[in-house]
């Protein structure tokens, strides 16, 4: 088969749509410049469509979709009252990605679900073999590793990824893998591979104490423990719950590093309560940020100041209180409701919670645990960092968003349009009663 007559096929689009994805998931576990490339791909999967003008429309009427392109608007519309031009201009091309992605997966040719699969498993298994690669790193200097954490640092993954979005996908390959487990198209070797995959992630996110990634980790069990609860499942809920609480006492226990931790913790949160030198503390840093954050929230609630001109804002309150910091350690907010609400006021968090909340509206993603386990771990991780600010974390929510979110909106459109189209079989007995006998 030549490239015309995969072309007139739909593969083609499709083909081009699953590198896409492939070259996303490479792209946020190592290489960098592939995040860039996986919009491009996805674009050109796009025009590849054969029934591009038949199919072009489902974009604008995807409501995900237009939710993720309201983003970019609310920005073209802050141009009017910025004042960081060279920000809100880097900013704009950075937003790109909100209506990239979303529109390769509502105009290109779907994935099959054995390519879903296996980009899921990509994803899952590559997250594992990062994270067993920095475990082996770690365990080479365990003592210089827990000497850093005891000062609040983390180690970063063995491929340069920062640790909070690290952390972050190793919590999702936990989710993921162990759903994943019962695709039926998977096979025996990739569901036991999928479960060694879980496992690593839980270890390497216990033994490395990666704060983000533990809280991502033991909410998303809390909230399944709850779902077990309110299904009358008691004894599977409640077992849950049990281990939810021994878990963190046992790792506290049983490892240096989560030792060092927890007392780098509590020691560094003292700091700011008793308005000592904080400039060496990263929580007290933090706690810091939220409460400048504040203050600018409070003179600016309705629009913000501009997606673009947070960080002058929040530079601009530091020079009125400063906590002692010096320049190069006044952080940004670590929360993105609070970025959401500095830079858009009550409009732009409106936004953001309508991308992030509005699926669970929707009976379709209430059904799908993947999409309901994506939507808690960054809703969770939100009010710990703000994961939109990084490059990785803006990458890391638009391209799950796409791929579940978006995906997932469209596939059910799908569904209801061929339920609509298939005869009811009472109108197939009409239809077979009424044909006329032929003499």
């Amino acid at each position: 088969m030549n490239i015309v007559q995969h072309y007139q096929s739909g593969r083609l689009s499709q083909y081009l749509l699953g590198l896409a994805c492939v070259a996303g998931v490479v792209g946020l576990l190592s290489a960098r410049f592939l995040v860039a490339l996986a919009p491009v791909v996805g674009v050109l999967a796009v025009l590849a469509n054969p029934h591009l003008r038949r199919d072009l429309p489902r974009y604008w009427h995807n409501g995900a979709a237009m939710r993720a392109a309201a983003i970019v608007v609310f920005l073209l519309l802050s141009s009017l009252y910025t004042s960081e031009w060279p920000v809100w201009r880097h900013e704009l091309f950075r937003s790109l990605t909100w209506l990239g992605v979303p529109l390769a997966f509502t105009a290109a040719v779907p994935l099959a679900r054995g390519q879903r699969l296996a980009v899921g498993a990509l994803f899952v298994l590559g997250t594992a073999a990062v994270g067993l690669a920095t475990l082996g790193q770690y365990l080479l200097h365990p003592e210089a590793a827990n000497a850093a954490i005891k000062i609040g640092q983390n180690m970063q993954a063995v491929t340069r990824i920062f640790h909070i979005p690290f952390g972050l996908m190793l919590a999702q390959a936990f989710f993921w893998g162990l759903l994943l487990r019962r695709h039926p198209l998977a096979a025996p070797w990739l569901r036991w591979a999928l479960l060694a995959a879980a496992v690593v992630a839980v270890a390497v996110l216990h033994v490395l104490a990666y704060r983000t990634g533990l809280l991502v980790l033991y909410a998303g069990l809390l909230a399944y423990a709850g779902w077990l609860l309110t299904r009358r499942h008691l004894a599977l809920g409640l077992a849950l719950v049990l281990v939810l609480g021994a878990a963190p006492w046992l790792a506290y226990r049983a490892l240096p590093s989560v030792q060092e931790r927890v007392g780098a913790s509590v020691w560094d949160v003292q700091q700011f309560q008793l308005r000592h030198d904080i400039n060496n503390y990263s929580l007290a840093r933090r706690l810091a940020a939220a409460e400048t954050a504040a203050y600018v929230i409070s003179e600016n609630w309705l629009v913000g100041v501009g997606p673009a001109d947070t960080h002058a804002a929040m530079l601009r309150q530091y020079a009125w209180h400063d906590y002692g910091l010096r320049l190069k350690n006044r952080v940004e907010v670590h929360n993105q409701y609070l970025e959401a609400m500095m830079g858009g006021g009550l409009i732009g968090l409106a936004l953001w919670l309508a991308v992030l909340l509005w699926p669970l509206t929707r009976a379709w993603a209430r059904r799908n645990p993947a999409l309901c386990f994506f939507i808690l771990t960054q809703t969770t991780v939100a009010m710990v960092v703000d994961m939109l600010s990084l490059q990785i974390g803006l990458n890391l929510f638009v391209f799950g968003y796409g791929f579940l979110v978006v995906a997932g909106e469209e596939a059910s459109k799908r569904a209801l349009a061929d339920a609509a189209a298939a005869p009811s079989p009472e109108t197939a007995t009409q239809r077979l009663v009424s044909v006329p006998e032929h003499r």
